[in-house]
């Protein structure tokens, strides 16, 4: 267990001064120093009691009998990488299957907001993932959920957080703050429960997370910041990332699988010449396939050097500027005395491959692969078997009804590649026997909502453009932003019920049907969000469900994750939800046939 720095500062003291050696010594390196944003040459480390005790020219007077000595051999000491804003569930497998996928890409830290599980099982969710958070050899430290559902009224979740229940987690141990703050007008609106929240969250402390999902920088965005969220991910042009850094604010740059919004943001530093102190890295979400074979933080890292940071710039952007965020410089962050010694050992910064990573002091990751044991997580079966469709859903199921018609106005979800946000497109459809069609060759789609908490059989059916579908083919997944029921997106009805009730049958997960024939599945059965199984193992059969896609004309990049943000409905402009067809510029229903 690591000890605070007020019990271990005089060990710290001793070892120092040479009156006490060493655990491990790290010499010859050069130290990345996210303080000074120098690269200081022929650096030695000294480590004691899972913390940093000495970094200087030379701890040649740290070490003992008993010191572990690593030679760096002229290569870079970097601070251990740290996540500002994601969702575990987004991997689809547990926190400790997810810790074992990033640490050899240098990841040592993240700030998770486990909302995903909280709008399945509640607090007792939260609860569960932060516990198994705590017995990791990395700091994984937890928001919690502030909107659960993310937009009351228009979307019905299988659990609710209240205040009471937010300000009671606030006080759990390991937890960092409140989690990103969806529903933006109801801050903007002074809702209660959003003012509660935010209140307590203040009053304990803590850093509230922000999420303004809306291109308006007017009046509405003024009052949210001074609502009180702190930071804000969903940012997509420099002039978003602009704004919120002049408003005090932390832009958070997010490079998921499929949110590339680093690029264009950057060019306010870039190009505008912002201070970058108040930016911050992150991923949001990122799936298994791409944890384990594109990497998780460095890559981030990489991506945003690419684009013209410097690179010592771009690691502050990772480390130091997302630990003081969360008032956590004391502790995270940088190679310095005093604060966790955490770090990695890399010989190009620009490139980044981790060759070598320490968590506490301890190796954890060597030249890609993982150093130490990590025992999986037991998830209780009251975590399980959440999916009730409540009956066999049939073909029929997903017909949309226009009696006197012909063709018919609809209106369609536009699918944006790399992008959250959707648009509102208008299509116009045939009319057949009373039952409206699809319109494969200009890429309109059915997509549905089906409810999976309560067993009420209910299905909302709309139509969808983008993803490219050239066969008969349906995707179904009960991972389903924010609220989680089971998003179905086909060409033929009869593959779009046969893949919902799938994953009745396995308890949760994402399964490709074509034709009657299952071409892909990912079993999810913790909450029907994350898998029990080893992340690489999700990452091939999550590379199977691409293969699936792809095979049946998807070209989309990382389209499952557009996919199960269809029901998002805190993101502009389009949405599904178990209500209906929402408007998200306009907070409110609508409808899919456009009468007038």
């Amino acid at each position: 267990m690591l000890l605070p720095w007020s019990e271990t500062a005089p060990r710290l003291v001793d070892v120092a001064m040479g009156r006490t050696p060493a655990d491990l010594v790290i010499r010859n390196g050069k130290w990345v120093n996210v303080y000074s944003g120098e690269i200081v040459p022929h650096t030695d480390i000294a480590i004691t009691a899972g913390r940093f005790a000495y970094v200087g020219p030379d701890a040649g007077h740290t070490i003992g009998d008993k010191t572990t000595v690593v030679n760096a051999e002229g290569r870079y000491l970097v601070p251990g990488l740290c996540d500002g804003h994601m969702h575990v569930e987004s991997g689809l497998v547990t926190v400790t299957e997810f810790a074992r996928a990033v640490i050899p890409h240098g990841t040592t830290t993240m700030f998770i907001d486990p909302h995903e599980i909280a709008n399945v099982l509640g607090l007792f969710g939260v609860r569960l993932m932060n516990e198994e958070a705590q017995s990791l050899p990395i700091n994984v430290l937890v928001q919690v959920p502030s909107c659960v559902p993310s937009a009351p009224g228009l979307e019905t979740a299988g659990a609710q957080l209240s205040a009471d229940d937010v300000r009671e987690a606030l006080a759990w141990p390991n937890i960092i703050g409140l989690g990103e703050m969806m529903n933006f007008p109801g801050v903007a609106a002074n809702d209660a429960k959003m003012v509660a929240e935010i209140a307590a969250t203040q009053a304990a402390g803590l850093t509230v997370g922000g999420h303004y999902a809306s291109p308006d920088l007017g009046r509405a965005f003024h009052a949210y910041v001074a609502g009180g969220p702190a930071d804000d991910h969903e940012g997509t042009t420099v002039e978003d990332a602009i704004a919120r850094v002049r408003q005090g604010m932390r832009a958070m740059l997010r490079l998921g699988s499929a949110w590339y919004d680093v690029a264009a943001q950057i060019k306010a530093i870039t190009e505008r010449g912002i201070d970058p102190r108040n930016f911050i890295l992150c991923t949001d979400d990122s799936h298994s396939g791409t944890l384990v074979n594109d990497g998780h933080m460095n890559r981030v890292v990489r991506h945003a050097i690419a684009q013209g940071l410097k690179p010592v710039t771009a690691i502050q952007m990772a480390t130091l500027n997302t630990a003081q965020h969360f008032g956590m410089e004391r502790e995270l962050g940088s190679i310095a005395p005093g604060r966790r010694a955490d770090l990695i050992i890399t010989s190009d910064l620009a490139s980044l491959p981790v060759e070598m990573v320490f968590a506490r002091g301890k190796l954890l990751a060597r030249d890609g692969a993982l150093a130490t044991d990590m025992p999986a997580y037991a998830y209780p079966d009251s975590a399980k078997n959440t999916v009730k469709l409540g009956k066999k859903l049939v073909a029929e199921d997903f017909d949309i009804a226009a009696p006197a018609a012909r063709e018919v106005k609809v209106r369609v979800i536009g699918v944006v590649e790399n992008q959250a946000p959707t648009k509102a497109l208008v299509r116009q459809l045939p009319v057949a026997h009373g039952i409206v069609g699809m319109d494969r060759s200009n890429d309109v789609c059915q997509i549905a909502l089906v409810e999976r908490h309560k067993a009420t059989g209910e299905v909302v059916n709309a139509f969808v453009s983008g993803f490219g579908y050239t066969k008969d083919c349906a995707m179904a997944s009960t991972v389903a932003h924010d609220s989680h029921h089971i998003i179905v997106v086909g060409t033929n009805k009869a593959d779009m019920a046969k893949a919902a009730n799938r994953l009745q049958q396995v308890g949760g997960g994402i399964v490709m049907i074509s034709e009657g024939e299952e071409l892909a599945l990912v079993e999810l059965p913790v909450a029907g969000l994350m898998s029990d199984e080893r992340a690489e193992l999700v990452a091939v059969k999550a590379g199977r469900l691409v293969e699936a896609m792809r095979a049946c004309g998807c070209q989309l990049n990382n389209a499952y994750m557009q996919h199960s943000l269809l029901a998002l409905v805190v993101i502009p402009e389009l949405r599904i939800s178990d209500k209906g067809l929402v408007d998200v510029t306009k907070f409110e229903k609508t409808d899919v046939i456009i009468t007038n």
